[in-house]
């Protein structure tokens, strides 16, 4: 594959420049450049139809832009190989579906795909791939269970050594954790987050509770119609002011100790602990 000559060389691995996306006749993406810091957890917050999830499938390759281009290892993207795309960027989309009765070791095999040819069939090294992926999403134990018959958040922890298997260093999540319990959102960010920080992927992720991607983010990314808003540090973008400004929120920032990370406390509808019930509220 040939470089691009008109892409001057860049410190990120993965950009988006000058993107423009729609559905249609309705603009989603205006004019957006992205980037990604290696080796950290990035995040993508915003309301609604805000483009977070457009803007993170667009960087995957999943929605071709009406504008602009996305840049990955210094090419432009949509001019590379899919193997060759699907070998350095790993992607978890929403909703994740298995073919029924497809087992847990089947499923994560299938992230093996970008390896896989008329001429190379399945080699040691997938194996050997298949079985740290599972050892990592801590599935290795249900291996021969069939997927369909798991938790929800087991069969994510399932999804997740999937992306694993195919040994990218860039790895795109679309909302992992919506419908699990809190407890489940908890470990699976505590997996993911070790991810970049003791195996050195960088991860961009798209959530949609404020203070787990506040407590969870290296940068937090806050996007509003289409473009983005506030980009930097959580400590120093997750205030009051911003997410009144993005999320038309009225609240407070408070400062959890053992963290020392933001945590929003929605500010309406709070009656105050001097003001006394009345009427049947007292009942």
């Amino acid at each position: 594959m040939m470089d691009t000559p008109d892409i001057p060389r860049s410190a990120h691995r993965l950009e988006g420049r000058q993107l423009v996306v729609g559905y249609g006749d309705a603009p989603i993406l205006e004019q957006v450049d992205f980037s990604l810091e290696t080796g950290k957890v990035t995040v993508l917050l915003g309301p609604n139809g805000s483009g977070k999830s457009t803007l993170l499938k667009t960087l995957a390759r999943s929605i071709r832009p009406d504008g602009g281009q996305v840049v990955l290892d210094g090419q432009a993207i949509h001019r590379q190989a899919t193997r060759s795309v699907a070998r350095r960027l790993g992607l978890l989309p929403q909703s994740s579906t298995a073919p029924e009765g497809l087992t847990v070791r089947e499923l994560v095999g299938m992230g093996r795909f970008p390896y896989q040819s008329l001429w190379k069939q399945w080699s040691r090294q997938d194996e050997v791939a298949v079985k740290e992926a599972m050892s990592i999403a801590d599935v290795a134990h249900f291996a021969d269970r069939s997927v369909d018959a798991l938790s929800g958040g087991q069969r994510q922890r399932c999804w997740i050594a999937m992306v694993l298997a195919q040994e990218t260093d860039l790895i795109l999540l679309d909302e992992p954790t919506t419908f699990l319990d809190l407890k489940v959102q908890v470990e699976l960010l505590e997996l993911l987050v070790g991810l970049a920080h003791r195996k050195g992927r960088t991860l961009l992720m798209v959530l949609h509770d404020l203070n787990l991607a506040a407590t969870y983010a290296d940068t937090l990314v806050m996007m509003k119609a289409g473009r983005i808003r506030h980009r930097g540090d959580p400590t120093e973008i997750f205030t009051a002011a911003n997410l009144n400004a993005v999320f038309d929120l009225d609240c407070r920032i408070l400062t959890d100790p053992g963290t020392h990370r933001p945590i929003c406390v929605p500010a309406t509808g709070i009656r105050s602990v001097r003001q006394p019930l009345t009427g049947v509220e007292q009942v």
